[in-house]
């Protein structure tokens, strides 16, 4: 029997509980009210439509997909467990509007969702960076969700949680990286399948040193959408592999 994997809306509970536990290591035994934390660092924001922009990242640890493409794959099993009242502490004391939450996959611990809580009601403008492969349903809704659907090229499109389309909102922003032209028109299927241009920003990212952005640029164009080419600006400002930036 074969499942449709459309109709499922994975929780982090379930993921915990699920195949997927061996990947998810570095959160067993985190005592409530905690978060594993990578890093929490103040850059210029590289990536959406707030792209140049300071920014106060707050890194996640664990995930639970191997994208083919992850260029943070020492998040997967360091961090460090940190009360959620010590972050919100240390992205306040950083001093800039701008924070994004992002991993890993965040959404994977459920106190993350206070921490964006709390974050907005400082009046911060909050931005969550997800794989697509966890319910966005419990975020708060002053939260602005970088929704990146898994593309064939990441060999996890079938983590893809679709409910995830239905739920976003004009201040959300959806993410495609493609690796190929068959990515880029899987992509565009998408696209006008749920009709994403009428919900909100949709972005185009070149999977990076898989596809050259001038190439992704022309195909952009041809499709007379207004889709945004987006370029990954930490990696053209810094080193590619450069942490903390």
């Amino acid at each position: 029997m074969t499942t449709d994997l459309e109709t499922i809306d994975w929780k982090p509970t379930e993921l915990l509980e699920g195949q997927t536990t061996g990947r998810l290591r570095a959160l067993a035994g985190k005592p409530a009210g905690t978060l594993v934390i990578h890093e929490i660092y103040r850059s210029l924001q590289g990536e959406s439509t707030f792209a140049g922009l300071p920014c106060v990242f707050v890194r996640l640890s664990a995930c639970n997909l191997r994208c083919v493409y992850c260029d943070t794959p020492h998040a997967f099993y360091q961090g460090d467990v940190v009360a959620v009242d010590e972050i919100l502490a240390r992205a306040l004391e950083l001093g800039d509007d701008l924070v994004e939450i992002t991993g890993g996959e965040p959404l994977l611990q459920h106190e993350v969702y206070d921490l964006m809580t709390r974050l907005c009601d400082r009046g911060r403008t909050v931005l969550i960076e997800t794989s697509g492969a966890i319910s966005t349903e419990s975020v708060d809704p002053r939260v602005r969700v970088i929704l990146d659907v898994k593309t064939p090229g990441s060999g996890e499109v079938e983590a893809n949680v679709w409910h995830n389309l239905d739920r976003l909102k004009s201040i959300d922003e959806v993410k495609f990286v493609v690796v190929d032209r068959a990515d880029f028109d899987w992509s565009i299927g998408v696209i006008e399948k749920h009709k994403l241009i009428e919900r909100c920003p949709v972005l185009m990212s070149a999977a990076f040193g898989r596809v050259d952005p001038t190439e992704l640029a022309a195909w952009t164009l041809e499709t007379r959408l207004p889709l945004r080419l987006q370029l990954q600006l930490h990696k053209i400002l810094w080193d590619p592999k450069a942490r903390g930036v």
